[in-house]
C-alpha cells in the first residue's frame, strides 16, 4: 500500500494553489499543466523505486518473562539489504493490553546496516500475550510517498503477577532489613523454636539460653542458639470467584491477593516451610506443597495465567476439597472479599477446616467503601452512601467477630496493606508456636 508523504502533500498543495493566479493569467495554463505532469512523473518514479526495494528483515528479542505493570525491554533488529539508505517508521505489534510510549520508532537505516531498536513495554494483564506482525512504512527516495507493508513476526510471551515487591524483599532480606517493608520480626517464645547450635555467650542472652553443662566443661559461658520451627505447612485458599473482580485502584482484588500471596510465600519459603495453593470459585486449581526458595518459580508458573470467573464463591466446597487433599496440619490462609451475606456459609466452612488446621481469613476491604464513610456528608446522595457503607461495614464486622469468637484468626485490610499484614500475621503465628 502506497500513501503520500507529508512532503508530497505539501508539493501537491503548492501545485493546486498555483492554479489561482493561472485562472487570471490563462497564458500560464500550459505551463501549469506541464508542471503537474512533471510532478505526476516524479510521483510514479518514486512509487516504482519503492517497489524495487527489497523488504527489511526483522528479528525481535523478548525478555524471558513479563510482570504485570512492570516494564520489559524489547529488542528489534532491522536489517537493510538494499544499496541505499532507507527512511522508515516501525510500529511493533504489541499486545492490545500493552503500552509502549516509544512506539512508533522513526529513523534512517544506512545501506547494508542492521539498526537496533530497544524500547520498553508495560503489559497490564496476566496470562499469555501475543506480539503480532510488525508494521513498516518506507519512504521513497524522492520523499514523495510511503510504502506500507507488514512483516509476520508472532511471538507468545508469559505475563506473570507483579513480583517486584518480592524481589525488593529479597534484596532487603539479604541485608537483614525486612522491617523496611513493614514486615516485623517480633520476639519469639521458646515453644516456637528448635535447637540449632551451641555458641559463645553474647551480651544480652537470657539465662535460660545458657547451657550449663557445656559451660562447666569449657569453663566459659556457652549459649544455646535456636531457630524457628521449619517444615511446617502453609496452604493458600484463593478465591477466584466474581466478587474478586472488584477494582481497587487499577487492579482487581484478585491481583492484589496474588501479589500478597507471592510475598508471603517468599517469606515462608525462607523460613523453611512448605507452600501449597488451592483456588476456588469457578476454577479448582491445586499446587501441591513445594519447599525451598527456588520454588518461587514453580509458584509463579502455577499462578501467572490464573483468572477470575463469573461463578459464585463456594466456601463449603472449597473446604471439603482441601480436607480431602491435605491431611497434615497446616496454616490455611483464606484470601477473599468478605460480605455480610456470607455468614451462613463461611462460618461452618472455616470451622470445619479449623478441626484440623489453623485458619486465617484475610479479607480485602474496598477502598471506595471506606472513602464513603470518611468523606463528609454534603447532600442527600452522599448521606445515602454514608449510611449504606456503614451498614455494609457493620455486617462485615459482625461476621468477623463471630469467626473470632470460634478461634478463627481474621484480617480485614485494604489492598495496599494486604501483603504486609498477612506476612506479619504469619510471622506472629510462627513466633507464638501456634502452628
Amino acid at each position: 500500500m502506497v500513501t503520500p508523504s507529508r512532503f508530497g502533500m505539501q508539493v501537491l498543495l503548492a501545485w493546486a494553489l498555483s492554479s489561482i493566479p493561472v485562472a487570471f493569467l490563462p497564458s500560464f495554463a500550459a505551463l501549469w499543466l506541464c508542471l503537474g505532469a512533471t510532478l505526476l512523473c516524479f510521483w510514479l518514479i518514486d512509487t516504482v523505486m519503492l517497489f524495487t526495494h527489497r523488504p527489511l528483515s526483522i528479528t525481535r528479542e523478548l525478555p524471558n518473562r513479563f510482570a504485570v505493570g512492570e516494564k520489559g525491554e524489547i529488542h528489534l533488529s532491522l536489517h537493510n539489504p538494499n544499496r541505499n539508505a532507507l527512511r522508515v517508521i516501525v510500529f511493533d505489534g504489541i499486545p492490545a493490553e500493552a503500552d509502549a510510549s516509544a512506539m512508533p520508532w522513526q529513523g534512517e537505516i544506512p545501506a547494508g546496516i542492521t539498526a537496533h531498536v530497544r524500547y520498553h513495554a508495560t503489559i497490564s494483564q496476566r496470562g499469555e500475550s501475543t506480539f503480532h506482525t510488525v508494521n513498516l512504512r518506507v519512504l521513497g527516495p524522492l520523499r514523495l510517498s510511503w510504502r506500507a507493508y507488514d512483516v509476520p513476526l508472532e511471538q507468545q510471551v508469559k505475563v506473570y503477577p507483579n513480583y517486584a515487591p518480592v524481589m525488593r524483599l529479597s534484596l532487603l532480606a539479604t541485608q537483614h532489613r525486612q522491617d523496611q517493608m513493614g514486615i516485623v520480626r517480633r520476639p519469639r517464645s521458646g515453644s516456637s523454636r528448635d535447637f540449632h547450635q551451641l555458641r559463645d555467650y553474647r551480651q544480652g542472652d537470657s539465662l535460660s539460653q545458657i547451657d550449663w553443662k557445656s559451660t562447666s566443661r569449657r569453663l566459659q559461658l556457652i549459649s544455646r542458639d535456636y531457630q524457628e520451627q521449619r517444615n511446617q505447612q502453609v496452604v493458600f485458599l484463593l478465591d477466584s470467584g466474581r466478587r474478586m473482580r472488584a477494582l481497587d485502584g487499577e487492579a482487581q482484588h484478585f491481583d492484589h491477593c496474588l501479589n500478597a500471596l507471592l510475598m508471603v510465600s517468599y517469606v515462608a519459603l525462607r523460613q523453611g516451610d512448605h507452600i501449597a495453593v488451592q483456588s476456588f470459585g469457578g476454577a479448582d486449581r491445586w499446587l501441591s506443597p513445594v519447599k525451598g526458595i527456588h520454588s518461587m518459580a514453580t509458584i509463579l508458573e502455577h499462578l501467572y495465567d490464573a483468572e477470575t470467573s463469573q461463578a459464585p464463591s463456594d466456601f463449603s466446597e472449597a473446604a471439603e476439597r482441601l480436607m480431602m487433599r491435605f491431611q497434615r496440619r497446616a496454616l490455611v490462609i483464606v484470601m477473599t472479599n468478605l460480605r455480610g451475606e456470607d455468614a451462613e456459609e463461611i462460618i461452618p466452612a472455616l470451622r470445619s477446616l479449623q478441626a484440623r488446621h489453623l485458619v486465617l481469613l484475610a479479607s480485602l476491604c474496598e477502598g471506595s467503601v471506606r472513602d464513603a464513610i470518611e468523606n463528609p456528608v454534603t447532600d442527600f446522595s452522599s448521606a445515602l452512601q454514608h449510611v449504606a457503607a456503614r451498614q455494609y461495614m457493620g455486617e462485615r464486622k459482625d461476621v468477623l467477630a463471630h469467626l473470632q469468637s470460634h478461634g478463627i484468626l481474621t484480617l480485614d485490610t485494604t489492598a495496599n496493606q494486604l501483603a504486609v499484614s498477612v506476612a506479619n500475621r504469619y510471622l506472629d503465628i510462627k513466633a507464638a508456636g501456634s502452628l
